[in-house]
């Protein structure tokens, strides 16, 4: 079983840095090689930049994903309720990144479980957001698995076209 460790401002810092041994030891984990990515790096930093300038972010924060004390992906909301891609203000949008060598043993769809658990233990949000490329068949099942419905699409400057779903796990309508 996987466990979603919070990243830090600290630990994200360190991971910018190249502090990677000092990193892993903030949170406890080994840290993959590869990681963090050119792309990541990217995502990472502005992360950071969110979580020092309003602390809402390291509440709603990006999570190693780890097994085994191993960091297999990481996974984690795109901030507070309310920043998302439908800007409703009692939603949270999230996303996740399994590393190749883990992929398809059902790690995304456990982190994703996790995370919309956790928003409802945190602030009793039942109403999620995911944006997929229409490509990404991994992700898109997914959203199949959990029954996210498409509610849109979107221009994502750095990823292009993305279908918007919404999963509204209360039974009621969302508005």
């Amino acid at each position: 079983m996987i466990e979603l460790v919070p990243m830090t401002p600290d630990f994200v810092a360190a991971v910018l840095d190249g502090r990677r041994e000092e990193a892993g030891a903030l949170l406890g984990i080994e840290l993959p090689d590869e990681f963090p990515s050119e792309g990541e790096k990217g995502f990472l930093g502005l992360r950071l930049r969110q979580m020092r300038e309003d602390e809402r972010f390291q509440t709603w924060c990006p999570h190693a994903v780890v097994l085994g004390g191993q960091m297999v992906g990481h996974a984690g909301y795109h901030g507070p309720p309310g920043v998302n891609s439908t800007q409703n203000p009692g939603a949270v949008e999230f996303g996740y990144r399994i590393f190749p060598p883990y992929r398809g043993r059902g790690y995304a769809s456990q982190a994703a479980k996790m995370l919309m658990d956790l928003a409802g233990q945190r602030a009793g949000i039942q109403h999620f957001v995911l944006s997929v490329a229409p490509d990404n068949e991994p992700s898109l099942a997914i959203v199949r698995k959990f029954g996210f419905r498409q509610t849109g699409e979107r221009m994502d400057e750095e990823d292009g076209r993305e279908l918007v779903f919404e999963l509204n796990r209360s039974g009621v309508a969302s508005p």
